[in-house]
């Protein structure tokens, strides 16, 4: 069954086969030539999962006995670091913060603030503590990146603000909208039975990992233009 959400293609198969397929190999015709990644979610009748990320580098995958809790680990810390890297409207609130703080022990607060809020609704919007539509969600993270624009040419006027004073509080009450854009896109991928805290765990370890990539690119890059 094909389905398409989000610009999202998810296909959904149900498959029979004579002993079982374990220690069998999946491969997704055609893969090789896109420039696709795709995410398998094998469900076997017991409730355990298996989750492996395919690439036209690597089109195919060996069907376990049972799921491993490394590469659960591997696959969701990959997904989060592309989730952040592909994310235009949340790597554009980052650098508005870099831009805001300057870089220093204001820039250090301002990013936990930001990790420590959208950890808490990343967290509970995945474990279905908290229902809420993801276009409102979008809609607010757009805004998020309007009003931090505005503020930095406020800053730049001399005008003081709160936001100039303390991002860190900024950047805690809108960290929380986009760990609820951020649960979104775990919940495309979806969560192996099993294996959900492992996987919630590494795929925010994922986030993290690409926001410090990012936010140190940014700082070498502004280095490297003031040498």
């Amino acid at each position: 069954r094909a389905t398409m959400v989000n610009n999202a293609y998810t296909e959904r198969w149900t498959v029979k086969c004579a002993g079982g397929l374990t220690g069998g190999t999946i491969h997704i015709a055609g893969l090789t030539a896109t420039t696709t990644d795709v995410l398998v979610r094998l469900e076997r009748l017991d409730g355990t999962t298996q989750v492996t990320r395919l690439t036209p580098s690597a089109p195919s995958f060996a069907v376990e006995a049972a799921p491993r809790a490394l590469e659960v680990a591997r696959t969701y810390t990959v997904l989060g670091i592309e989730h952040i890297l592909t994310g235009i409207d949340h790597l554009l609130f980052v650098l508005a913060l870099l831009i805001l703080t300057r870089g220093g022990w204001k820039l250090v607060k301002t990013v936990s603030a930001f990790t420590i809020s959208h950890s808490i609704t990343l967290t509970a919007a995945t474990l279905g503590f908290v229902h809420v539509p993801q276009r409102p969600v979008e809609a607010v993270i757009a805004l998020s990146i309007v009003f931090v624009a505005a503020e930095i040419v406020r800053m730049r006027r001399g005008i003081e603000s709160i936001t100039v004073a303390a991002p860190w509080m900024v950047a805690f009450s809108f960290g929380l909208v986009h760990g609820l854009g951020f649960a979104g896109g775990l919940s495309d991928a979806g969560l192996p039975v099993g294996h959900i805290p492992t996987a919630l765990l590494f795929f925010s370890l994922g986030v993290e990992s690409g926001h410090l990539l990012f936010i140190g690119g940014v700082l070498s890059l502004i280095g490297l233009s003031r040498r």
